[in-house]
């Protein structure tokens, strides 16, 4: 059953974000269970001093997860920069991708760091092959999580509900492991997730503004939707 109001979720909600403002926006609104970030979203935003933004947010916001993504091609540098991020808080996740850019495995890379009890998120997932083998190099007792990207899976055309309830399986003998739906591509996503008992979805902050229309009349946004039309086609004086 569709449920009507945010409050009745189970899936945690993550907002995506990389702007100190808009990200203490969503910090006040009880629903925002934690934060996260990536290269890519710094990038767009303009970030240039990475470690002064992150040290920014986790002063402004400092009682929920923020994960942080280490952006060097190289493990030995990936680590490094890892446990140097892992040492900013107790609540920060280290953001380690699947593989690096050449498709080599991090496994290793996440079997050293896990067991060394650094807080990851293993990010950029999509074939299930890739939930297995990062399963397996978990440390069961170390908190982390594993975005699988169902936004992406979306995009080549499957459907990435069986993908996301098969590697929740697989992580089954992970307790402290957390699966995470990431790069969703509509507010129908939150429920998808929350359907088949996902942890956590990333939502990006123009996702989060359709919170609104949760539970709203059909009959009554189809005549907003109408009303639309009709004050877009006055405002912009068009004639026949």
């Amino acid at each position: 059953m569709m449920k009507t109001s945010i409050d009745d979720l189970r899936v945690k909600i993550f907002a995506d974000a990389a702007e100190l403002d808009g990200m203490l926006e969503l910090y006040s609104q009880p629903f925002v269970k934690g934060f996260t970030t990536n290269p890519t979203l710094m990038n767009k935003a303009g970030i240039r001093d990475y470690e002064g933004f992150a040290h920014q947010v986790l002063a402004a916001i400092p009682d929920r997860p923020i994960s942080f993504e280490v952006f060097s091609d190289e493990f030995s540098e990936m680590e490094r920069q890892a446990m140097k991020i892992a040492g900013w808080g107790q609540h920060v996740y280290v953001k380690i991708p699947v593989t690096n850019t050449r498709g080599e495995s991090a496994a290793p890379l996440v079997r050293k760091l896990s067991r060394a009890g650094v807080r990851l998120n293993v990010t950029a997932l999509l074939p299930l092959d890739q939930v297995r083998t990062i399963v397996d190099a978990l440390d069961p007792a170390t908190p982390s999580c594993i975005s699988v990207f169902a936004g992406r899976i979306a995009d080549t055309g499957r459907d990435p509900v069986p993908v996301m309830t098969e590697a929740l399986r697989m992580m089954s003998g992970l307790p402290r492991c957390e699966l995470i739906w990431a790069s969703p591509r509509e507010l129908l996503n939150i429920f998808q997730a929350d359907e088949i008992g996902c942890h956590i979805i990333t939502v990006t902050p123009d996702i989060l503004k359709k919170l609104s229309n949760v539970g709203r009349g059909l009959d009554e946004f189809s005549l907003d939707t109408v009303k639309m039309f009709h004050r877009d086609a006055t405002q912009a004086g068009f004639s026949l």
